[in-house]
């Protein structure tokens, strides 16, 4: 999976690939390493090609994460695969999916 970061008004981490139990782990890793100054953290996810219950768990935690230091979390651009995934599980119910 690759991961870009990009500063500005919003944090926003691109994804292209497979979020899952293995690319998860290093998704985690890499943000924790940021800095993350800016109030709007946006996943953008129209290059991520599936996400597993791993990968969920990844965006939940960074949801708490980020809600703990009062920040926000959205995800942009899901395919239909990875919003099928959302609907089945309720994570669109969890997170905020535009």
């Amino acid at each position: 999976m690759e991961i870009t970061v990009n500063h500005g008004n919003e944090f926003v981490v691109a994804l292209k690939g497979r979020l899952d139990t293995v690319t998860s782990v290093e998704f985690q890793d890499r943000l924790q390493k940021e800095t993350i100054k800016e109030s709007m953290v946006v996943v953008e996810a129209k290059d991520l090609e599936y996400i597993s219950s791993a990968g969920l768990r990844a965006l939940l935690s960074l949801k708490k994460s980020l809600s703990s230091q009062g920040k926000e979390l959205e995800i942009h651009n899901l395919n239909a695969v990875c919003t099928e995934v959302f609907k089945v599980t309720g994570f669109n119910n969890i997170l905020t999916v535009k």
